[in-house]
């Protein structure tokens, strides 16, 4: 039965190595890693440790005195796979494998393991195959399964013994070759899709921002939909789209995207360009944060990093969301606020209570048409068409009938009243 199957044991290392310029604040990058461990069901995660290494070895990445020390520590816990919160070569994963006689799988190989266990549309899947495969190309020796699928994840977990390479790599380019094939025709029925809305001019707003900043909740909030929003970390993967009605606004497209992680895997990037689409042609992005988070500001330029790298415009508008301001001290809270009132740019925000929402709503609005304003027109008998389009429009506030004709209070942008002008 499914609550009998045996979990298997991990522990998580976080490699601190002082020579590499990029390497995160250990203590909270440790702390992501056990997050990103435990969003697996199949894993129960039975300790964690800090590595501090003045620099990487080659070789095992870790020095022999750590490597014995470790090992001790894995034996007497029972560990069967330990998880390395970052980058392990080919090289080094074989020779702690030997060493430790355990299963070993670095960051890129977790969170290929996670997106493969939550992907639920046919592209989804699709992506996160090839980007698995793609990844296992480049090992030269792995606890391959033959491209078969188990508890729905990739195999890295677990699975059968090692096969041989070369038939492991024929095997894994043929399939590469089918999946592209599949994922052409799947890319190109949404490419149709998204056509068919550039038809009906909905604008698109895309909610971005790290994993577990609640891009979800806020979601579910201004579209009443039930899309999945726990505390995890990639708790949504697929891309979720919901139409929705701005208050004293046109109707536009929320568009929920998979979060973001700093060391985002490179496969996993140009895996999900096509899903991603949606937030380049997005014409207004919410880069949604929990500003609640000791890492915040980190995971902020981390965010910001990978939409550069997918090529999003820097004069495409954006709004800065702080969220989960009910998680903060009521001073806190109040800062947060006053920060807020003084930027454009910004709203601190609850999806919890709501609170900062309707502003936010307001401002979304006023990005999409313009700042409305309100006029009083007067009609002849004789406009009809202008009349027409005013109720087209929807900017129609009441309308009083004249002995010339009718006055009509309207509430509309500079823009509408341009395209009035000229009709």
């Amino acid at each position: 039965m499914e609550h009998d199957r045996k979990r298997t044991r991990a522990w998580v290392l976080h490699p601190d190595i002082k020579s590499d310029r990029t390497r995160r604040d250990a203590v909270p990058a440790l702390e992501e890693g056990v997050a990103l461990a435990a969003a697996l069901p199949d894993l129960d995660v039975v300790g964690s440790t800090v590595v501090g290494l003045p620099k990487a070895h080659a070789g095992m990445l870790f020095g022999s005195g750590k490597i014995e020390e470790l090992k001790a520590i894995f034996l007497a816990s029972d560990v069967e796979l330990v998880l390395v919160d970052g980058p392990v070569s080919p090289v080094q994963q074989r020779n702690l494998e030997k060493a430790w006689k355990v299963k070993i799988l670095d960051r890129t190989g977790l969170i290929l393991e996670i997106f493969s266990d939550r992907a639920r549309t046919r592209e989804g899947v699709l992506q996160v195959e090839m980007a698995a495969l793609n990844y296992q190309r480049t090992r030269l020796v792995r606890a391959w399964t033959h491209l078969e699928r188990q508890r729905g994840g990739l195999g890295f977990v677990g699975g059968p013994g090692e096969t041989q390479i070369e038939a492991d790599r024929r095997a894994i380019d043929e399939q590469l070759v089918r999946l592209r094939r599949q994922l052409d025709k799947v890319v190109k029925t949404r490419t149709l899709h998204r056509a068919a809305r550039a038809k009906v001019p909905y604008p698109i707003v895309a909610l971005v921002g790290y994993t577990n900043a609640g891009k979800s909740t806020v979601f579910n909030r201004l579209t009443g939909a039930d899309v999945m929003a726990k505390d995890m970390l990639f708790a949504t993967l697929d891309p979720t789209m919901r139409r929705v009605e701005l208050p004293d606004g046109p109707e536009v497209i929320l568009s929920d995207t998979v979060g973001f992680i700093s060391d985002l895997p490179t496969e996993l990037v140009a895996s999900f360009r096509a899903t991603l689409e949606e937030v380049l042609a997005a014409d207004v992005i919410l880069h949604v944060r929990d500003i609640s988070h000791d890492e915040t500001e980190n995971q902020a330029e981390d965010v910001r990093q990978i939409l550069n790298s997918l090529g999003v415009d820097e004069d495409r508008p954006m709004i800065e969301v702080w969220n989960k301001i009910d998680r903060l001290s009521e001073e806190a809270a109040d800062a947060c606020r006053k920060r807020a009132e003084r930027s454009e740019e910004l709203y601190a925000i609850s999806a919890i209570t709501g609170e900062g929402l309707p502003a936010l709503l307001d401002d979304i609005a006023i990005k999409l048409q313009g700042a409305r304003h309100t006029e009083t027109l007067s009609l002849a008998f004789s406009q009809g068409r202008q009349r027409a389009w005013l109720f087209k429009q929807d900017v129609v506030l009441s309308e009083d009938q004249t002995e010339a004709g009718f006055e009509i209070t309207v509430r509309w942008t500079d823009k509408q009243k341009a395209q009035y002008a000229a009709l």
